[in-house]
Order: structure tokens, then sequence, then C-alpha cells
């Protein structure tokens, strides 16, 4: 079923896309601020009680910025789908750790020598959803669905059910919600009798007093299905003491289902919930030209959000009272410790493996550094005092630990 562009099912009006073209010379501000405006009132008209809309575009950013943006503006008691795709990009919740939860190193070698690590695909985008829940995987072989609704009728079971119903009805039984709130598929063991379960979907959410936002992904005919759990581990997991919002890790597996074949029988389980649709429209790129969703956009991008929004965390490379787990062997005779909060250093410990002070080292000079920013740990410790050979040694492991590699690259090459 093809979602005609911004049209509404029970007039032949044809609607504009979200908004004008994204060079500014080929059409008229006040083009744009008139089709973003008659946009506005059909998304926002309080007769407007079942909508859906389909993207066009990739950009992980753009679509989670037009899904804030019709979480804004659609009417409280509305219920609307959306339904899009995203380039490769790792997207994690909103109270999560990026040095925690995904390799950045990976991300680093992906986007500047991907033939070294046997990728294919394009560079992968570090995302940060304004949504909690943990990090997932995204390509071209996953599609994700969002709907929004009035929170006396959200559930977290009620639209992942929905999605197992079109599950089911393309031939796929073995489809279930878990006790986590995630679609599994339950497939028969070759070794044993017992059913292996693989996850093919989660889920996060966005509460708010007037609106409920649940999305997910549906991992469908994914080309990079064995890369994900190497992505999604970080070479810090045992020196990172967290707060916020851990990943579950789970075995996955693709569906093998063609993507517009699930977006059609998700549209028709949701027709099936909710009865006839008032409006249903598309989106597509130029959605940037619209003022609220390009300030989202601006946001999602930036490194305050991506990095900033980490909650308090320490890294130990020894066990600590707070964090007495035992640590791998380190290729240097130093203890290092340090707390950060927003991902700016509040405090930086650096002594002897015995907790001897080092002379000459001045480790407060970390204070106030954000971590994204320290590009080069080696010429960072240097800078502090710590002599160059062991400067050298802690300053290339921090670098892998913190992806400082990634945190060099340019815009352009992310």
């Amino acid at each position: 079923m093809r979602i005609p562009q911004l049209s509404r099912p029970r007039a032949t009006a044809r609607l504009p896309t979200i908004i004008s073209p994204r060079h500014p010379a080929s059409s008229s501000s006040s083009a744009s601020t008139s089709r973003f405006s008659y946009l506005t009132a059909s998304a926002s008209h309080p007769s407007h009680k079942t909508q859906i809309y389909l993207s066009k575009s990739t950009d992980p950013f753009l679509n989670l910025s037009v899904e804030h943006r019709l979480l804004q503006i659609t009417p409280p008691d509305s219920t609307v789908l959306t339904l899009y795709v995203n380039a490769p990009s790792i997207i994690f919740g909103r109270n999560q750790n990026p040095w925690l939860q995904v390799n950045l190193n990976r991300l680093a070698q992906i986007a500047q020598q991907p033939s070294s690590v046997g990728w294919t695909d394009s560079p992968i985008q570090l995302v940060r959803r304004r949504s909690g829940g943990g990090a997932v995987f995204h390509d071209a072989g996953n599609v994700n669905f969002s709907v929004i609704c009035p929170p006396e009728r959200f559930d977290r079971d009620k639209h992942a059910e929905m999605v197992v119903r079109a599950l089911k009805a393309l031939g796929r039984p073995n489809t279930r919600v878990n006790e986590r709130h995630d679609i599994v598929m339950d497939v028969a063991s070759k070794a044993a009798a017992d059913m292996e379960t693989y996850k093919i979907s989660g889920s996060a959410y966005k509460l708010t007093r007037l609106r409920s936002l649940h999305h997910g992904t549906c991992l469908l005919n994914s080309p990079n299905l064995t890369s994900i759990s190497g992505l999604l581990r970080s070479p810090a997991l045992g020196y990172i003491d967290a707060r916020g919002v851990d990943s579950v890790r789970s075995p996955v597996r693709n569906i093998d289902l063609d993507n517009q074949e699930f977006q059609d029988a998700v549209v028709r389980e949701f027709e099936n919930m909710y009865g006839d649709v008032d409006f249903r429209g598309e989106f597509d790129d130029t959605a940037l030209e619209v003022d609220e969703v390009q300030k989202g956009y601006r946001e999602l991008k930036s490194k305050s959000w991506i990095w900033g929004q980490t909650p308090k965390f320490t890294f130990s490379t020894h066990p600590t009272e707070d964090d007495p787990r035992p640590r791998p062997e380190l290729p240097f005779d130093l203890n290092m410790h340090l707390s950060a909060r927003h991902g700016v250093i509040e405090d930086m410990s650096i002594k002897h493996s015995d907790g001897a002070a080092i002379n000459g080292l001045d480790a407060s000079v970390f204070q106030g550094t954000s971590v994204w920013e320290i590009m080069n740990w080696t010429e960072s410790l240097n800078r502090a005092g710590l002599g160059d050979s062991v400067s050298k040694e802690a300053g290339e492991w921090l670098n892998g630990m913190f992806g400082a590699e990634y945190a060099r690259m340019s815009p352009k090459e992310m």
C-alpha cells in the first residue's frame, strides 16, 4: 500500500511535503512559510484524530527531529503512526553514556578505512535520541515505527503487539512480545530440542503530560547483522561505572522481509486498530527548511547533546570502593581515576600503582575539560607533567578507551 504524498484520504487535494526545498534559492521564504503553515495546520488540526506519515529521508537526525515535531504539534487526543528507514547509525538513549555503549574506535575505522574492517556500507552516524532505552543499530535493512498517542491510551506492549500481528500476517507466526516489551522470534535449535530466541525489535519511550511516544526498530534484512554486536561493545566497558541506562545485549536475527511489505502490513494493522485515517503524508530531507525541525536537528547533531547529555560517570583503571570490579592487567604502572558530569571532567587522579604520588604531575589541569575535546591523551598527559614514555603508553591506551580517533574526525568524515 503506497501512501500518497501528504494527501487526505477523504479529499483529493494534494498537500506539500513538510517544507520547502533545501536550497532557499529554489523558492521564496514566503512560499516556504505558506507551505509549512499548511502542513502544520493539517498535522495539528483537531479533527485529524488518526494520522500516518512515511519518511523518504534516511537521515536519522532528520527523522527523529520530524518525529519530535509531530509529538509537539499533533492534537492531544490523536494517534499518529510514522515509519522510516535510517542510513547506518547507532541510536542510543537520552540517559546513556556513549563511551560505555559504543565502540567509537570501530566507528572511526569504518569512516576512515572501511575496507580494513570489511565494511561496505556508508559511515555510521552516532545519534543520541530524546527518548530513553538502550542503544540500537539502524541501517537500510531496518524499518523503524513510531506511534504517538494520548497518555491514557499508552501501553508498552500495545503497539509492539500491533507490529507482531503485522509480522504474523506476513508469515512469521513465531514472533511475540516478551516480558521486556521487545519483539522476539523463536527458532528451533539445530543442536537441541529447545527453541532459540532472537531479538528482532527493541523499543524506547518518551512520556509527556499530554502525549506518549513509543518508537521501535524491526530487523528485516540488515546486511550488517554480524557487525552489530561489535559496534555496541565498548573497550571501556570494564572501567566505566555510570549512572543512567545500560543496554541489555541480546542475540539478534533478521526476519527476512522486504521493507515495503512490512510497512504496508504495519499500516494495515494500524488502520484495523484505529479505523479511518484522517490524514496521510510523506516527508523528505526538505523538512529541514522548517525552523522548528531545523532547531531540533541542530540540537541532535550538537556535541553538547551527543556527549554533554551524558549522566555522571567514573572511569577507573583499578578497583575502588564504589566500583570494586577486578580490572585487566594494564600495559603501564599507573592508577588513573576520573569522574565526569555531562562529559566534563570534575576530578582526575593519576598515581603510581602502589598509590604513591608522581613528582611534578598536576592532574588538576584536566578539571573542566570535556572528555570529547581531548583528541590526544598522550599530549594531554604530557602537558600535565607525566613523563614522555609513560605518557605515550598510557595516552595511547586512553585514546583507545575514549575513542579519541573518532573525536578527531571532522563532521564530513562522520
